[in-house]
């Protein structure tokens, strides 16, 4: 699509704050108005507008993407959003350890070790580690708080919180940026503990690191996502 637009702008809405292009409210691709509940959402969104190139970049314009997202997939069905998000409690990231190396165990040991620390103190919760891919069941009370934890996450939060959990595959690294025990830096650094292992030990092939860069900057926007909803 070819830019039409001179000038976005925020604007207030009475069910809460709008993007216009010219004067003309921005919808999403399913034809709903985009409306966000914060004037800060709002605003960082109409900044992506107003610096748009001659041609639309959706991949430069995260904000919209997970906005677009929140009123066209999950505003619809939250409960099945969530309940689908919190699957990912089943089997985090964090639960399943290497078997060797010795540098790369010690490394997931001083990252996720105290992720899950926090975790069960937060919601008083325990977890089963093991060794390898072979799956090992939760407790079900752990799948029950964390699944509740979700579950209180409005449609805008739910969309947020999908990128986080699901490029990462850490039900609980989502949790802690939410809630900010983790900054968005810091919880990409305990996620990719094996990815930076692997460069290391191999050196950075160029297409995995576009790759790497590109789940990146998708995980650092859902958490400005976030962020931006409680401004």
């Amino acid at each position: 699509m070819k830019r039409f637009w001179k000038e976005a702008a925020a604007v207030p809405d009475e069910d809460g704050w709008t993007v216009r292009l010219d004067g003309k409210p921005l919808r999403t691709p399913a034809r709903k108005p985009l409306v966000v509940p914060a004037e800060s959402l709002a605003r960082a969104i109409a900044d992506e507008w107003n610096g748009a190139g001659a041609t639309l970049d959706p991949r430069a314009m995260p904000l919209t993407g997970l906005a677009n997202a929140a009123i066209d997939r999950v505003a619809p069905d939250p409960g099945s959003f969530a309940a689908a998000l919190a699957k990912y409690g089943e089997s985090d990231l964090a639960c399943y350890r290497a078997e060797g190396p010795r540098e790369l165990v010690d490394r997931q040991e001083k990252s996720w070790d105290e992720l899950l620390a926090w975790a069960r103190r937060r919601f008083d919760v325990d977890f089963c580690t093991t060794t390898g891919i072979v799956h090992v069941p939760q407790p079900e009370p752990t799948v029950l708080r964390l699944s509740h934890a979700i579950e209180s996450f409005d449609a805008f939060g739910l969309a947020a919180l999908s990128p986080l959990v699901t490029i990462s595959g850490s039900l609980v690294a989502a949790l802690a940026v939410a809630e900010g025990q983790l900054s968005p830096e810091q919880a990409w650094h305990s996620v990719t503990v094996d990815e930076q292992w692997q460069s290391e030990q191999w050196g950075a092939d160029a297409e995995a690191q576009a790759a790497l860069e590109a789940r990146r900057n998708d995980f650092l926007a859902a958490a400005r996502f976030l962020e931006l909803l409680s401004d």
